[in-house]
């Protein structure tokens, strides 16, 4: 038998992630792109996080987004897993020592979706109504547009938020759209938000992959996924929440496209009870590096700061 027909040995690599649907969903689909493109094995490492324990209560009562990280980054740093795929928008703008952002994958649609029980768009609906979401975000935005409406924190994953709204506990919810495709549910939608109207959150649609951050190996590997235009555009997005200090207590939104040559910056920020809304809106070269781009979107959250 010749060297080329023995026996290959195949690298595997564990790879951390929540336990929700989505979330294995997001994961097992970045999975098989990175044994398509790599030819490595993967297996899977999944975490309860204290996020996930509590449902009951509004994220920015009880800590922010960052509780769905702390378990999954203590199995990274333990060296229990290799690395970790979060939803961009749950990672904090500065990560814990010893970790970084190893690569940031092609993005998915990053708007907001409304799904009404009745199947009326959002304007239509009568005064009073009920929209759920625990998003501060949301809240001040679209109270701005209906401040006629009742917005009522809603937890739980994908499933249990459309149930409460077909059951008329509410009589609207807002969910991201990137979550509903990737779990194949697009269709429950009523009404796409267009970021004139909701300013996503920083990084919405796209995923982290976090890595521990002296792991040249494992950086050289995800690397091979990265997709250089969502990398720069979630950059900027993220130096404008690194810039306001930016929370799940405080309505911080930014959105970064690729117009052209030019990038399109539009960013808010409220104070926690929603009071002196500001945005800003800035048009520049397409950045060239990541660096760039984080300290553009650096001076436009100084700018919402100052204001």
């Amino acid at each position: 038998m010749s060297d080329d027909e023995g026996p290959k040995s195949t690298r595997s690599v564990t790879v951390a992630t929540r336990k929700s649907p989505l979330a294995l969903a997001q994961s097992r689909a970045w999975m098989a792109e990175l044994r398509q493109k790599t030819r490595v094995e993967t297996r899977e490492l999944l975490v309860v996080t204290t996020g996930d324990k509590i449902t009951d209560r509004p994220l920015q009562e009880v800590g922010g987004k960052g509780l769905f990280l702390k378990e999954i980054e203590e199995a990274l740093l333990a060296r229990e897993a290799d690395l970790a795929v979060h939803s961009l928008k749950d990672v904090p703008a500065q990560l814990e020592p010893g970790l970084a952002l190893g690569c940031v994958p092609l993005r998915e649609d990053p708007r907001d979706a409304i799904r009404t029980r009745t199947g009326c768009k959002f304007l239509e609906l009568p005064a009073g109504a009920k929209v759920g979401t625990s998003s501060l975000r949301r809240v001040v935005q679209l109270r701005a547009l209906r401040p006629d409406l009742e917005y009522v924190p809603l937890r739980g994953n994908v499933d249990t938020r459309l149930r409460k709204c077909d059951e008329g506990v509410v009589d609207a919810v807002v969910l991201a759209y990137a979550g509903l495709r990737r779990l194949g549910r697009a269709d429950v939608v009523t009404e796409l938000l267009s970021p004139d109207v909701c300013i996503p959150a920083v990084g919405q649609g796209a995923l982290g992959i976090e890595i521990r951050s002296d792991d040249d190996s494992i950086l050289n590997l995800v690397q091979e996924l990265e997709d250089i235009e969502t990398a720069i555009a979630t950059a900027t997005e993220r130096g404008v929440l690194s810039a306001v200090d930016g929370s799940c207590q405080i309505p911080v939104a930014a959105h970064a496209e690729h117009i052209g040559t030019e990038l399109r910056l539009r960013a808010l920020l409220a104070e926690p009870d929603g009071s002196n809304l500001r945005k800003e809106e800035l048009r520049c070269p397409w950045p060239e590096t990541l660096q760039r781009a984080q300290d553009v979107g650096a001076m436009v959250g100084r700018a919402l700061r100052a204001r």
